[in-house]
């Protein structure tokens, strides 16, 4: 009686952990700009901005 032996492998992709992890990156990059660019605006220019973006989509604001 013989006995049938399977062998699997695995092959690892480094592609697809380089792209995850500058995925990462740019949403760090990105959330920081955001939040310095935020931080320091005045709150009439992110008024205004928020404003004028709502009747760009046709949302009502007032």
């Amino acid at each position: 009686m013989e006995k049938t032996v399977m062998m699997m492998t695995k092959t690892a992709n480094p592609a697809a952990a380089r792209s995850g992890l500058g995925a990462c990156a740019l949403a760090l990059v990105l959330g920081v700009a955001l939040l310095t660019v935020s931080g320091m605006a005045q709150a009439t220019v992110l008024h205004d901005a928020a404003h004028d973006q709502r009747h760009a989509m046709a949302f009502p604001c007032h």
